[in-house]
């Protein structure tokens, strides 16, 4: 269970600051959200602010995982660690073939069943990133060197190119990337699961 905090107010500062103070710590040490309620009845707002604590969120994806590994019949050690509001955990195990799945799709449906069972505690924009073996590592450093490899063709030839499907973390990459040459651009095209991402000429 992770912990929410919420508190109410007239204003979304004092709402906030409740909950701070009831958890007993800073702004930067938390995720928080705050929604307007309903108005009184002489139309005054009110406002209600949600607090959870990043370093209970750190053990929550921690034990959520370890639950996860004991219904797959498996064992593996979790790393879990936060940097930049986004919440990062390394899986290491010796069943990570397994785990990985083809092309990354079982790794990336691990990622969304966490990220799915952080928001039914709220609407926090809590980022995670969930790796297994170093395999995402890996994966990014091979699409960071085939793309720039496609980017200096595009650059010479002038025709665009259209990359294979990719999810959303690793067309992330391609537009960061293609973001450093000041004559390219990118689009994503197409629909889930084949959505794609297309390099071209900037257009004047």
């Amino acid at each position: 269970m992770l912990k929410v905090v919420q508190n109410e107010s007239k204003n979304k500062e004092e709402a906030l600051t409740r909950c701070l103070e009831e958890l007993n710590v800073n702004s930067n040490e938390v995720y928080y959200y705050i929604e307007e309620g309903e108005v009184g009845l002489f139309g005054k707002k009110k406002y209600i602010a949600y607090v959870v604590t990043r370093y209970d969120v750190k053990i929550y994806v921690k034990e959520f995982l370890n639950e996860l590994a004991k219904k797959m019949n498996t064992s593996f050690n979790v790393e879990v660690n936060e940097n930049d509001g986004i919440i990062s955990a390394i899986i290491v195990t010796d069943d990570s073939s397994v785990m990985i799945g083809k092309e990354g799709k079982n790794l990336n449906a691990i990622q969304t069943i966490l990220r799915q069972s952080l928001r039914k505690y709220g609407n926090f924009d809590i980022k995670v990133n969930l790796d297994i073996s170093g395999y995402k590592a890996k994966r990014q450093k091979n699409i960071e060197r085939e793309v720039r490899k496609i980017a200096k063709e595009v650059l010479k030839t002038k025709i665009e190119a259209k990359l294979d499907p990719m999810n959303s973390y690793e067309r992330r990459i391609v537009h960061t990337i293609i973001s450093e040459y000041d004559n390219l651009a990118t689009q994503s095209e197409g629909e889930a699961p084949n959505r794609y991402v297309v390099i071209k000429i900037k257009e004047d």
